[in-house]
């Protein structure tokens, strides 16, 4: 491929949106390996030819098409996405036909630079000929990322929840894995077993997501339990635990951390890590909470139109948001009966921790006000060490650790900073193991509750 001047704007316009993903190719980035591909086969239940780019398999040519200011997930997914569309066209020679690709990356509103990749990756693509006719499906924090518009007729409410159940049950397959693989009687078995056990879901999307049949689904993941605690030597006692927050796609993907849960699991820790639902819950919360002070100020300002205008809003996102807490506090309570991996977090108690703490606020926004409530939380649940892993020049997770230095200092918990880019970390390593100790010694003190 050969790069040349790049199209006009006009086709920011044209070229980013919500399309109809029906006949087409939907390809997804590998925020997380268990989440992607259960979202995936949510959305093929559908009809729709969703595909899980592969990732981080050649990072240089996002470094050819970045410049190194923007951050790490950028230059990721633009790596991912190219490495895609290479291979692609080299598979398939003339049949390639761009115009049956759409690229999935979403956006969200606010100071993270997260909201301009989908511009600047079009701009990219714009600049080969040949994947000028790629669209990018940009769904967006604004409208709490509904995918009105890539389905069409009366499915879309089916549609939504199943693709909201597929990233909830990643995010429990991926507590699993975490619970399991501290424990494990050999080395490796645990990686084997969700590898397989995340196709066996996947599949159990394909074949039920289409009309919500989610109890088959969890009934599936209930024998994957099952067998999953085979994998656990009971000689092998509790570990510390240890919470890690920070921006959604580093925490979540383990080549853009340089697999820092199992770095800390070498180090003697349990992990849990805040889960990719805990952001989509929030967006819907956020737009019920904003939708909700702008009817305050309209109903003071007797603009009837607005008013209504809000009450709508407030229906849709609450709609949204109480079906994600209901269908959470659903599913972990029936599978924590079988294995006991860690809760969620709801939303709406983060925000009245943060409020109590009087430390930071929702009103500000950002990944920073769920970073800080979840640190608060953790802290609060008798974990016995704390990190934030962030994309270095991070604001929300620069702002995370000037507030929670201090914050865990007064809790007395350890705390540690994970900037990540992609070089290797001078001093990691000595950096993790004095933060195993010290969570070491907060074990021996305090034990833990969960």
């Amino acid at each position: 491929m050969k790069p040349q001047k790049a199209a006009g704007f006009q086709s920011l316009n044209e070229g980013i949106g919500v399309f109809n993903a029906k006949e087409k190719h939907l390809l997804i980035p590998q925020m997380n390996r268990n989440v992607s591909h259960l979202f995936a086969g949510a959305l093929r239940s559908f009809d729709i030819h969703a595909r899980v780019l592969e990732t981080c398999r050649d990072l240089d040519l996002g470094r050819e098409y970045t410049s190194g200011k923007e951050c790490l997930p950028c230059l990721i997914t633009t790596s991912d996405i190219l490495y895609f569309l290479k291979k692609e066209r080299n598979r398939l020679g003339e049949d390639f036909n761009p115009d049956n690709y759409i690229y999935c990356m979403p956006e969200s509103d606010g100071p993270c630079r997260f909201g301009m990749y989908n511009k600047y990756q079009r701009i990219v693509l714009d600049s080969f000929p040949e994947l000028r006719g790629v669209k990018i499906g940009s769904l967006t924090s604004r409208d709490g990322y509904s995918l009105d518009g890539m389905l069409e007729g009366e499915s879309i409410w089916k549609f939504r929840k199943a693709a909201y159940f597929g990233i909830l049950v990643g995010d429990i397959l991926n507590r699993i894995a975490w619970r399991i693989r501290p424990y494990e009687i050999e080395e490796g078995l645990t990686d084997q077993f969700i590898e397989r056990s995340m196709r066996v879901i996947a599949d159990s999307f394909e074949a039920n997501g289409s009309e919500n049949n989610f109890d088959r689904i969890l009934d599936h993941v209930e024998e994957i339990i099952e067998e999953g605690k085979t994998i656990i030597d009971p000689a092998i006692q509790r570990k510390p635990l240890v919470g890690v927050v920070g921006e959604i796609f580093i925490r979540s993907q383990n080549e853009a951390n340089q697999d820092l849960v199992k770095t800390l699991e070498r180090h003697g820790a349990e992990v849990v890590v805040a889960s990719i639902s805990e952001w989509v819950n929030y967006t819907s919360y956020n737009r019920m909470r904003d939708a909700r002070t702008d009817l305050r100020l309209n109903i003071k300002q007797l603009r009837p139109r607005q008013v209504i205008r809000n009450l709508k809003s407030i229906f849709d996102f609450g709609k949204n948001f109480y079906y994600q807490q209901f269908m959470q506090t659903r599913s972990y309570k029936r599978l924590r009966s079988s294995i006991d991996i860690a809760e969620d977090h709801k939303v709406a108690h983060l925000e009245k921790m943060l409020d109590r703490e009087d430390v930071f606020s929702f009103d500000v926004g950002t990944e920073a006000c769920l970073s800080i409530s979840g640190l608060i939380a953790y802290a609060g649940q008798g974990f016995n060490g704390v990190v934030n892993v962030y994309p270095f020049t991070c604001m929300p997770g620069t702002v995370t650790s000037s507030i929670a230095k201090p914050l865990m200092n007064r809790y007395r918990v350890p705390y540690l900073d994970t900037p990540c880019d992609t070089g290797l970390q001078p001093g990691r390593e000595g950096t993790v193991r004095t933060f195993m100790y010290q969570v070491y010694q907060h074990f021996k003190r305090n034990g833990r509750k969960n």
